[in-house]
């Protein structure tokens, strides 16, 4: 791809073009969308689908899908995503959210890692070791999973709840023996030398979540206007499928990331990013995440997922190509 075509679009990313903003100024309708940095924002803008948009976007950014769900909760955002955890956990306190569609995505990136010489080679060698993780988080689900499998569970290891960002700095430190992590920290922390010991595939469902404010949804203009959002959306990752360079060099410039350690997450995914309306698989995947977090103590018994779960409008999107 030439130097040129590439830089154009990503100033025309990275600043919404006058019509898209005189046409969203004009609209009576305000959308408050939750966005990770250079994330859905991002996206849309790249592959054209912020402009001429009927309603006006105001975008919040999140570190994390349960604060989130706290912001939706509270009545502060329209619509978020974020994986299976923060709505099970959602739906034991009651919060106000419901699901309305399912991003279909990667867990490539969702992996154990150990450092290059470590002797570990094995998910049981891992016990009695310190395992560095998330709480609540994709990281505490799949190691779990991966623990159980081979008769060990929590008790065994030494589990150290960090941030990623603290995760990586132990680990490069050497307080960390194996550490759970997701995202960006992985193609950096390989490019260090790190060495997976295994990814949560086969494990994690890949899905993951968009969820909406009951009081949205029962306003038919922003009810309509958040249909017409996720339509947007599904189309910008259809073009992701084709645009992964010019992608890589927007999140690049956003995150201070290197543009290859970008692109080497974009094209290793597991599936090609896709949104669905909510379905009985769906439901089910994300019961049975509720369910181990009850197994770890960590949400009441009973807790059931399904009323978060709003099919009636997930069958109105429509969601082609």
């Amino acid at each position: 791809m030439h130097a040129l075509p590439r830089r154009t679009a990503l100033l025309g990313a990275l600043a919404m073009p006058f019509l898209a903003r005189a046409a969203a100024a004009q609209s009576p309708v305000t959308l408050r969308l939750a966005n990770y940095k250079a994330g859905d924002n991002l996206l849309l803008r790249l592959a054209g689908q912020a402009e001429g948009a009927p309603y006006r976007a105001e975008w919040a950014e999140f570190g994390s899908g349960n604060l989130m769900v706290e912001a939706v909760n509270a009545g502060s955002l329209d619509l978020a995503y974020g994986s299976e955890i923060p709505p099970a956990f959602a739906a034991a306190s009651g919060a106000k959210i419901k699901v309305v569609a399912v991003i279909r995505g990667d867990v490539n990136e969702q992996v154990v890692l150990v450092p290059k010489d470590s002797p570990i080679r094995t998910i049981t060698d891992l016990k009695g070791k310190r395992v560095g993780y998330v709480r609540a988080t994709t990281t505490h689900y799949y190691l779990n999973r991966m623990l159980g499998e081979v008769g060990l569970s929590f008790a065994d290891i030494r589990p150290v709840n960090l941030t990623p960002s603290d995760g990586l700095a132990a680990f490069r430190n050497g307080a960390l023996d194996t550490w759970a992590i997701y995202g960006y920290s992985v193609p950096v922390a390989r490019q260090e030398g790190a060495r997976v010991l295994r990814n949560a595939a086969g494990i994690l469902s890949g899905n993951y979540l968009f969820f909406a404010a009951p009081a949205a949804l029962e306003n038919p203009g922003k009810r309509a206007a958040i249909a017409e959002h996720l339509r947007r959306v599904n189309r910008a990752f259809r073009w992701q499928d084709t645009h992964v360079p010019e992608l890589a060099a927007a999140q690049s410039a956003l995150l201070g990331v290197p543009e290859p350690v970008i692109r080497s997450v974009l094209e290793n995914v597991s599936q090609p990013r896709r949104l669905t309306p909510p379905d009985d698989a769906a439901v089910a995947s994300h019961q049975a995440v509720a369910d181990e977090f009850v197994r770890l103590g960590l949400l009441p018994a009973g807790v059931q997922v399904a009323p978060l779960w709003d099919r009636s409008f997930g069958g109105t999107l429509e969601l082609g190509a």
